[in-house]
């Protein structure tokens, strides 16, 4: 499954951004959207996300009678694209912004288990300022990263037996302990914090990476945390870029051009992997070949440059240090493996 790791960028709708002057922007038209696009749109993902719970609980999601079970999963899912993607709206409505309300997008499992590419919304009018660009970026990222770590604080806390896992594997009954092998979300910084300092219960099992994927608080978390790292990326109009350019103006072209590096490395690594001519799993993904392509390509490593030159103030600075710390913590060199 390495190769076939879905592209979340459920941010990359800032398209808006002016230039300096000379820098030639056309504002996008302004065309009313009915409410039944949104409403179709929202339905249909919530629908695919319940067939993912389900399908990550081992059970046939296109199987009506199986819904149930996936609910807990999508409502987490969908809780966490809407944190995010309104704390974008919020912010750009508190700029005098237009923009439209969240597009959600479905996805079957067949593509991709998780039930969804993300979430976007469309930026309408200009961003002219530093403090907007930076306020409108960092939004989503601290909501949705706020959900993502509650769902996986949640789900460690409630952690059940081994029996749950036995109830859905129980070929492992006879080995005692699950297998290490499969696919394999890989850990995180916050992932492993939470697991050590938590109070969990007493006759709780920890899942391996391997397995977590069959409880849902846990499940919907890492999605979370996976989709907040890679909106966070230090490059482009990604939110990590507009928060990136925000700080650093012109000097933003270092960073970028750097972690752009990082990422045709990772990629590099992560085909040789899967061509086994290698074996460093840990340190990178096939994945990365279809984000280097895209940020090369379509959305460009670096930032178009905007009207404001000034400074943000301290406050948000500091934020701009815990979104680097939302980023480490949440991001990994190979997301998900299959070995």
């Amino acid at each position: 499954m390495q190769d076939n790791i879905p592209n979340y960028g459920s941010t990359l709708h800032h398209g808006n951004t002016p230039g300096a002057p000379g820098y030639s922007f056309k504002p996008a038209k302004k065309r009313a959207i009915g409410p039944w696009l949104y409403i179709i749109m929202f339905i249909a993902t919530c629908i695919t996300t319940t067939m993912g719970g389900v399908y990550w609980l081992g059970k046939d999601p296109y199987d009506v009678s199986n819904f149930h079970l996936g609910i807990t999963y999508a409502a987490l899912v969908i809780l966490f694209l809407s944190f995010h993607e309104f704390g974008h709206y919020f912010a750009a409505k508190y700029h005098k912004i237009d923009t439209t309300l969240p597009f959600y997008i479905p996805m079957p499992d067949m593509l991709n288990p998780f039930g969804t590419m993300g979430a976007v919304i469309r930026i309408r009018d200009p961003i002219k300022t530093k403090k907007a660009l930076f306020d409108i970026g960092i939004a989503g990222p601290i909501a949705g990263f706020v959900v993502a770590v509650a769902s996986i604080i949640y789900g460690l806390l409630t952690l059940p037996s081994i029996d749950y896992l036995y109830a859905i594997h129980p070929e492992y009954v006879s080995g005692g302990l699950p297998p290490v092998t499969g696919l394999t979300f890989s850990n995180t910084l916050i992932y492993s914090l939470l697991k050590f300092v938590l109070p969990l219960p007493q006759n709780a099992f920890i899942p391996p990476m391997n397995e977590i994927y069959h409880y849902p608080f846990l499940c919907a978390g890492w999605f979370g945390l996976f989709v907040t790292s890679l909106n966070l990326m230090p490059i482009g109009q990604l939110d990590g870029g507009h928060i990136t350019y925000a700080l650093l103006g012109n000097k933003h072209k270092i960073v970028t051009r750097i972690f752009f590096g990082v990422l045709v490395l990772m990629s590099v690594i992560g085909i040789l992997n899967y061509a086994e001519i290698i074996n460093y799993p840990d340190l990178g993904s096939p994945m990365w070949v279809i984000w280097v392509v895209l940020l090369f390509f379509v959305i460009k490593i670096d930032h178009p440059p905007i009207y404001d030159q000034g400074e943000l103030g301290l406050g948000r600075k500091l934020l701009g240090v815990f979104a680097f710390i939302m980023f480490i913590s949440s991001f990994t060199p190979a997301p998900i493996k299959d070995f």
